[in-house]
């Protein structure tokens, strides 16, 4: 890459950054080489999410969106195509940038949770600030007040199998926030749990938009999906349809 195309793309970013577009995709695609075939799992998808916007990917098993997701969380690189987070071009960027990225702009929660269970809450909560090099003291106190959003105070010396499901998704959305992220990453959140406590963890998930958070929910649930207040909808690896719905 030249010098002049690679100041144009920092250029690019910077004003996306001040633009207040925490995600920015151009023509992104992730392609499988399976035998003699090409599986496009993301073909040309172009979208963009402001700060503190509340955003549902939604679609049917196998239309793309996990693959999305994957790109979007920098667990996954695209095979051709642009995105940036923050202003970050994290799709030019090596495993140790992405780590470092995912650690510091994307708080993940995930379906079933991936939670430590010999830990306690709090030190569940705290291992993205280990991650970081914050000094125990300081993670400490962050951890706690993350704890705390999630009303679980009471619960931070429980262990996960002493704590119900509901419990545990929040600890796991105490842990997401804990690092301040660009974005709160929620993958079928609510797949795991009945509809009531599925119902109060999605009245969080508004409370955490409503308190500022960014929020991108992944799910292939219409209902859960209606609790966000756009909906990008997936298929055969591209946008069908993005509206808004609140």
């Amino acid at each position: 890459m030249s010098a002049v195309a690679e100041k144009a793309l920092i250029e690019r970013g910077e004003q996306l950054k001040r633009d207040g577009i925490v995600i920015r995709t151009y023509d992104l695609w992730k392609t499988y080489v399976m035998g003699d075939q090409e599986i496009h799992a993301v073909s040309g998808v172009d979208i963009e999410i402001k700060r503190g916007e509340y955003v549902a990917i939604m679609g049917p098993s196998g239309s793309g969106k996990s693959t999305l997701m994957n790109l979007i969380g920098c667990l996954d690189t695209p095979s051709k195509g642009q995105y940036y987070i923050n202003g970050n071009l994290v799709s030019e960027m090596t495993d140790d940038e992405l780590a470092r990225i995912r650690n510091k702009e994307i708080g993940f929660v995930f379906q079933t949770f991936n939670l430590l269970p010999r830990a306690t809450s709090l030190h569940n909560v705290e291992l993205p600030l280990i991650y970081s090099g914050m000094p125990a003291s300081q993670r400490i106190e962050k951890a706690k007040l993350a704890m705390r959003q999630v009303d679980l105070e009471k619960r931070m010396d429980h262990k996960p199998n002493e704590l119900s499901g509901g419990q545990r998704q929040r600890v796991a959305i105490a842990r997401a926030l804990v690092n301040n992220p660009s974005i709160l990453l929620a993958d079928e959140p609510t797949g795991n749990l009945d509809t009531n406590t599925g119902n109060e963890i999605m009245a969080l998930f508004e409370r955490l938009h409503e308190e500022g958070n960014t929020i991108v929910l992944v799910t292939h649930e219409h209902d859960i999906a209606l609790h966000a207040h756009r909906v990008i909808h997936i298929r055969d690896g591209k946008v069908e349809k993005d509206e808004r719905v609140r």
